[in-house]
């Protein structure tokens, strides 16, 4: 009984021992397809003002529609006109408090007030 379990364990080792591959010898295993992330918005189809939002933190503080800690992006669309988009943009990049309440926007001073005027055209695309 012994040998025989011997004998098992051996045989369960070699055949479990991690085989070394040779690169030089070719296989006729298809290797797995790469993911390919597209970075470029518009080839994505998506607005790039709305790529550069859910790429920063801002659907924390505001949705699309419904008011959470900051106004709604509906909101902000309705309330201004694009006569605004360098006020808001401003807004972005150095915060604010007051215009939708005591609770202050948080500033966003490392973004670039090209990536924060295309936010806002996104958003001014909202308006009802």
């Amino acid at each position: 009984m012994k040998k025989y379990l011997m004998a098992c364990g051996i045989i369960a080792v070699v055949a479990c021992s991690k085989k070394e591959s040779n690169p030089n010898i070719e296989s006729n295993v298809m290797l797995e397809e790469p993911v390919v992330k597209i970075v470029d918005s518009a080839a994505a189809g998506k607005h790039e003002g709305l790529a550069l939002i859910e790429g920063a933190d801002c659907l924390t503080c505001h949705k699309m529609d419904v008011r959470v800690v900051g106004p709604s992006y509906q909101e902000v669309a309705d309330k201004y006109t694009a006569g605004d988009l360098d006020m808001l943009a401003s807004k972005i990049i150095d915060g604010g408090k007051g215009n939708w309440g005591e609770i202050p926007m948080t500033p966003h001073s490392g973004m670039s007030k090209d990536n924060a005027k295309k936010m806002v055209e996104y958003i001014m695309t909202l308006k009802k």
